[in-house]
């Protein structure tokens, strides 16, 4: 799987209609193969222009980064499944690319005899 993180714009609703939309779009993503590892709420916002969304214009909006694991293929599933959500104001992935780990070489062994002999002098 590859390391995602999904921001995804919500509209100006009360906390418990917030709290219903972000909980059934993480179960949506879940049920798709995604584990979720971090979700970060970065509050309600002016958005960065007015976006015209199934009938409705918006000017602000609640802000959500899902930080998540998933195979390539959510993306497009997940992109049609919240197209069509009306809660949902905007929504995208972007992919973080997977780097590995440094490899340890292990002890490099230390050479006594060349110190025991700058010492001497």
């Amino acid at each position: 799987p590859d390391l995602w993180t999904f921001p995804i714009f919500f509209p100006s609703l009360l906390k418990p209609e917030t709290a219903a939309v972000l909980k059934r779009t993480v179960e949506a993503l879940m049920e798709r193969g995604a584990v979720v590892r971090k979700l970060e709420n970065l509050g309600e916002r002016a958005l960065p222009y007015k976006i015209s969304k199934h009938s409705e214009r918006h000017r602000r909006g609640w802000y959500f980064l899902i930080d998540l694991e998933a195979p390539p293929s959510i993306v497009s599933v997940m992109m049609e499944h919240l197209g069509r959500d009306i809660d949902v104001i905007r929504q995208g992935f972007v992919k973080h690319p997977v780097t590995k780990p440094e490899e340890c070489p292990g002890m490099i062994p230390v050479d006594y005899e060349d110190k025991l002999r700058g010492k001497k002098k």
